[in-house]
């Protein structure tokens, strides 16, 4: 709001325009991969709050309202945070990452580097799935395989490319190797899309396959882990239902089951929250946190993200594929405009596509700045002084169409005529991962907290569509880079090489990076032990119901 004067009266119909858009659409989040562990929330439900809430109690019935529904409970066959962050209640990983980003156990209980290539794993012992199935080194082995088995076409497989073989020592012992020293490998496999299913559906699956089904078919419609929670049922559109898992092998959650209930207007979210028929809210909008964090029955729980906003060009499709082009509509994103009138001043402006706090971020990046007299001349220099027609895509995230008609109303000041197209969000992830679109808007999390992850599936050529790289962005320099990032064992050499990267793009610009979000989440007054971490993956192991 710093630099358009007319900004407050064009949100006004942003505003109304999200109304009417989001009755053209269903279920949408962000398109991303997550698992672990982040930072401690930055405000909301502190611990003082916590103390206030009253004393804890086993059992009862937790119910989450979300914006969007799951697209698979298969964690080889998903690759998005509405996905995730039931998975992750299901499944466990070998490892997983604490609130510092330091690597902890999980299904592993110790691990050592044998040599540059080669890492062996200890694992727990006595954990059964919750189908009574063994977890051993056999488990291991059968799951990171499917992975990169071609025949499964994993949208996570460029998390494991680089492991070559996968050896049982003893049942309770196992060996990955990589292709060559890859830095990031222990990150990696505290990803969910390492999470371990049990070898029962496993084998079912690959037997559907034979029958002509999709591959995880099987397991995403009944899946099975060794996590603290069971699925019980899922109602595609309406909700997905996990109780708790009496057997595990750990400490057991509180509750006695949780239910994902899709809900995706946000004032019907709030209502259940202030009536009590859901318990937490996500995610609230910018503009609701002061009526909730007022209110007598909620608090607001806030978490710096690792997540990256961004506006999508399909570098294939003209007039994208000119970097002018490209540069000249980043130019004319005014991002401050977004941050203050669309989130309120809750995150982050990006510079490039990594997060602060991300290993490899780039803190002296030139970002590019809003100018519109200098993307004038770079249109016209690409051919395009009279400006041209094109489409701006998106789901049904009230941020991302405010975001759309606020690009929208830029672009016309280059003559640039845009339409706005909503969409429920499964087609959404369907139609751009085949490249159907020319510029659309969505988000990535940065799930590992390394530069990699961040990176290469965003941009690299070989992940173009479904892993990450939507834009279908090839540039064979920073082909070459990324893949040095991946082999440089020496940590101050891969930041050198991952800053070479993010001064790359953002010159090329396959993409204008917006904002880190900052996550809002209602919290009920009745639950306490609540926590979103940076990736935005819910932490329900610790929550409880109070008196």
């Amino acid at each position: 709001m710093k630099r358009n004067g007319n900004l407050k009266w064009l949100l006004m119909l942003i505003l109304a325009f999200s109304m009417i858009l989001a009755a053209c659409a269903g279920g949408g989040g962000d398109s991303s991969s997550s698992s672990g562990n982040g930072d401690s929330s930055s405000g909301g439900t502190d611990g003082s709050k916590e103390e206030d809430k009253g004393e804890a109690k086993e059992g009862g019935d937790l119910i989450l309202a979300v914006l969007s529904d799951a697209s698979s409970l298969d964690p080889a066959g998903s690759n998005d945070v509405p996905s995730s962050v039931v998975q992750a209640n299901i499944y466990e990983t070998l490892v997983n990452r604490n609130d510092n980003n330091e690597i902890i156990p999980g299904l592993a209980e110790s691990w050592d580097a044998i040599d540059d290539t080669t890492y062996e794993f200890k694992l727990q012992q006595g954990v059964k799935f919750h189908d009574g199935e063994d977890f051993n080194a056999e488990v291991v082995k059968m799951n990171l395989e499917r992975i990169l088995d071609p025949d499964v076409a994993s949208p996570r497989f460029f998390l494991y490319e680089m492991v070559t073989e996968v050896n049982v020592v003893d049942e309770y012992t196992v060996q990955i190797k990589t292709d060559y020293p890859f830095s990031p490998l222990l990150a990696h496999l505290s990803h969910n899309g390492g999470s371990m299913v049990s070898p029962k559906s496993i084998e079912a699956d690959y037997e559907a396959m034979k029958g002509g089904k999709d591959a995880g078919s099987v397991v995403s419609l009944d899946p099975v882990g060794t996590g603290y929670f069971k699925f019980d049922s899922w109602t595609p559109g309406d909700q997905i239902k996990l109780v708790r898992n009496d057997d595990y092998w750990g400490d057991k959650v509180h509750v006695d089951s949780v239910t994902f209930k899709v809900i995706p207007e946000s004032a019907v979210r709030n209502a259940d929250l202030e009536t009590g028929h859901v318990h937490i809210a996500d995610p609230l909008q910018p503009n609701e946190v002061a009526g909730i964090e007022n209110s007598s029955f909620a608090t607001v729980n806030r978490q710096t993200s690792s997540s990256l906003a961004y506006l999508g060009f399909n570098t294939e499709k003209a007039p994208f594929d000119d970097p002018k082009v490209r540069k000249a509509i980043s130019m004319l994103v005014n991002k401050e405009d977004i941050s203050e009138g669309v989130y309120e001043g809750f995150g982050t402006l990006a510079k490039g596509p990594l997060a602060p706090g991300i290993f490899g971020y780039n803190e002296d990046a030139e970002p590019t700045a809003y100018n519109v007299e200098e993307a004038k001349k770079l249109l016209e220099e690409a051919g395009y002084a009279d400006g041209f027609k094109s489409s701006i895509w998106t789901n049904d995230n009230p941020q991302r169409q405010q975001i759309a008609v606020l690009v929208q109303a830029e672009l016309k000041k280059v003559n640039i005529d845009v339409d706005i197209n909503v969409m429920e969000f499964g087609a959404y992830l369907d139609k751009t991962a085949a490249g159907e679109h020319d510029m659309f808007i969505l988000g990535w999390s940065n799930s590992t907290g390394d530069a990699d992850y961040g990176l290469y599936a965003l941009f690299h050529s070989s992940q173009k569509g479904d892993p990450g790289n939507r834009s279908f962005y090839e540039n064979a320099e920073v082909d070459e880079l990324l893949n040095q990032g991946r082999r440089e064992s020496d940590p101050e050499k891969r930041i050198e090489i991952y800053n070479k990267v993010q001064e790359h793009l953002i010159e090329d610009a396959p993409m204008a990076y917006l904002i880190h979000t900052e996550y809002l989440t209602g919290v009920s007054n009745k639950i306490k032990g609540f926590s979103i971490d940076t990736s935005g993956i819910y932490q329900l192991k610790d929550v409880q119901f109070v008196d």
